[in-house]
């Protein structure tokens, strides 16, 4: 018997199939025996046979494809063979048939079980033939084989139970696995999967036809295996994590719980200079101590400031300390005047004295630095209202601030003019110069400075500065009838002699038309006549509101005296021509 759309023979199902068992089917073939709907025969599933026409006694058999056979003449015999008489089963089962008649059928046959040529075929999406009962009036239904052949059911038989897969779901047949030569435990059998190597060229999900229990088919390369390798990388990193791990876990404590790292003792002897740059808190000046090995971890440092109670006082400048010196002893020393190495600008001092202290501190030839101030003076970070003020005796008198300078040996002259510079235009506009100096009557911030500059020369004390500050004030204003808006200041004269005489003849001053000279010209000398502080910078903003329009340094030095009158002027100054034997 043939099977549809197949070639002879059975094949029975798999039970893993997932059709296996399909309901459609009725489970009716699970029996030995079916029983057939069809007067309880065994009904066998044939494709459409090809109808058979009679016309005018001729029998042709044809099929969709056109398939002929040839027209078969039959005579009419004298049983009542004929058109009007049913086909009788028995007569039509007794019929013979010549047997080249009977081997075109049976080729026919076959030829439409090949193509597959059903009204309810397999190809056209698997679907099953719908079985429907036999029609009595039908001579051909009742048939229980094509043309009296007697064909076996192998549907009855186990070895045909379920009934095969449509042509779109079969799979070739898997060839039989060469016998194994040797023991290959797989990966469940002693191995583990992950040491078990795939074949070389194994698809990642194993293809459609890597299932069904199929392990290797027949000529497949042989598989792989990966070698202690694998187990060597595998246990590398793993043992790296760990060790990782406990690195940073054990400096993690360290950090937070650990005692930090730190030399013992005052150093070894050997003297380092060390520079800390302005603003510099203690994590920055632990920074510079290590760079520079002085401490052995910034940790430590800040721990051995922490404990001290001047250790946040530490300032910016140049330390002379030593290597390899415990943390609690390097901020002792910086702690120390004898650690300070750095430049020490007095407040009032003027340029010329300034310029030879840099020469000393950079070990360079006297005049240095006054010559790079002489010519470089435009590059060295001025402000535009500093700048082109006609009969300045030195444009950058006045620009540097007194302060704490880290100036060392190695360094240019024009840097350590720069840093100061800078210092002191930051201060300036930190006060707000440009704007205040319109408030107080003056033409611009270069004035206030000059004021500034005036009242830390003339100025004794703290208390003296604000009260300076008003004298000033009051001589440049017009409405001074007293000193008709002289200022009379022996500070301008000494500063253009570049002396610090306080026993000026008035014969002497008188004589001497030099614009710095203010006991000859009204108003403001041309420019600044030293390097005022911070309080004289700050008194120059705040003057008094007393009057004050005279002053005498009643013992020369310390003390000073100020006057509303000229006649309280007059008394202080013969006191103070009493006081110094004049």
């Amino acid at each position: 018997m043939t099977e549809y759309g197949r070639g002879q023979g059975s094949e029975p199902w798999d039970p893993e199939d997932p059709l296996y068992g399909d309901g459609g089917w009725g489970g009716q073939q699970a029996q030995a025996a079916p029983q057939s709907p069809y007067g309880g025969q065994p009904q066998q599933h044939y494709p459409q046979q090809p109808q058979q026409q009679y016309t005018d006694g001729t029998w042709a058999a044809q099929d969709g494809q056109g398939y002929d056979q040839g027209q078969q003449q039959y005579a009419y015999d004298q049983q009542g063979y004929g058109r009007q008489d049913g086909y009788d089963q028995q007569q039509y089962d007794q019929r013979q048939y010549p047997a080249e008649q009977q081997h075109q059928q049976q080729q026919h046959q076959q030829h439409q079980q090949q193509q597959g040529y059903d009204t309810g075929s397999w190809g056209n999406g698997g679907q099953v033939p719908v079985q429907y009962p036999a029609d009595p009036a039908d001579p051909y239904g009742q048939q229980a084989a094509a043309y009296g052949t007697e064909q076996p059911d192998l549907y009855g038989t186990p070895d045909a139970y379920p009934p095969p897969e449509p042509p779109a779901r079969r799979r070739t047949e898997p060839e039989p696995e060469a016998e194994r030569t040797d023991w290959d435990p797989g990966p469940d059998q002693g191995e583990h999967a992950f040491f078990a190597g795939g074949d070389e060229d194994e698809e990642g999900d194993g293809g459609a036809g890597a299932g069904r229990g199929e392990r290797r088919g027949r000529g497949s390369k042989p598989r792989k295996r990966r070698n202690g390798c694998a187990c060597l990388v595998v246990c590398l990193v793993l043992g790296g994590g760990v060790a990782g791990v406990g690195y940073f876990g054990f400096q993690f404590y360290q950090d937070r719980f650990g005692t930090a790292p730190d030399f013992a003792g005052d150093g070894n002897g050997e003297q380092v200079t060390v520079t800390i740059p302005k603003g510099a808190g203690g994590s920055v000046i632990g920074q510079v101590l290590k760079r520079q090995g002085v401490v052995k971890s910034v940790d430590a440092f800040i721990a051995a400031i922490q404990s001290n109670p001047d250790g946040k006082s530490i300032q910016d400048g140049v330390y002379t300390l030593q290597k390899e010196m415990s943390a609690d002893s390097a901020v002792a020393l910086m702690l120390s005047p004898k650690s300070r190495n750095n430049l020490i600008i007095a407040e009032g001092k003027r340029n010329d004295d300034i310029y030879r202290l840099i020469d000393k501190r950079l070990e360079v030839d006297d005049g240095t630095t006054a010559k790079v101030a002489e010519t470089q003076w435009k590059s060295l970070g001025l402000p535009d209202w500093a700048m082109n003020h006609p009969a300045v005796k030195d444009p950058l008198e006045g620009f540097l601030y007194p302060s704490s300078y880290p100036v060392a040996k190695g360094q240019k002259p024009k840097d350590v003019l720069k840093q100061m510079v800078a210092r002191a235009a930051d201060k300036y506009e930190e006060l707000g110069f440009e704007k205040k100096s319109a408030e107080l009557g003056l033409e611009g911030p270069w004035q206030l400075v000059t004021v500034a500059s005036l009242v830390q020369a003339e100025g004794k004390t703290h208390d003296d500065f604000r009260k300076m500050s008003e004298v000033v004030y009051n001589r440049l204003k017009t409405s001074n009838t007293e000193t008709n808006q002289l200022l009379q200041f022996d500070s301008t004269y000494n500063y253009l002699k570049k002396q610090s005489d306080i026993h000026i003849s008035e014969s002497e001053v008188n004589g001497n038309k030099d614009p710095y000279n203010t006991y000859t010209n009204r108003g403001l000398p041309p420019g600044p006549i030293g390097n005022p502080g911070d309080e004289a910078l700050r008194a120059a903003l705040n003057p008094t509101d007393q009057g004050w329009l005279y002053f005498v340094a009643v013992d020369g030095v310390r003390k000073t005296e100020f006057a509303r009158t000229n006649d309280e002027f007059e008394r202080l100054k013969d006191e103070f021509n009493a006081s110094s034997g004049n």
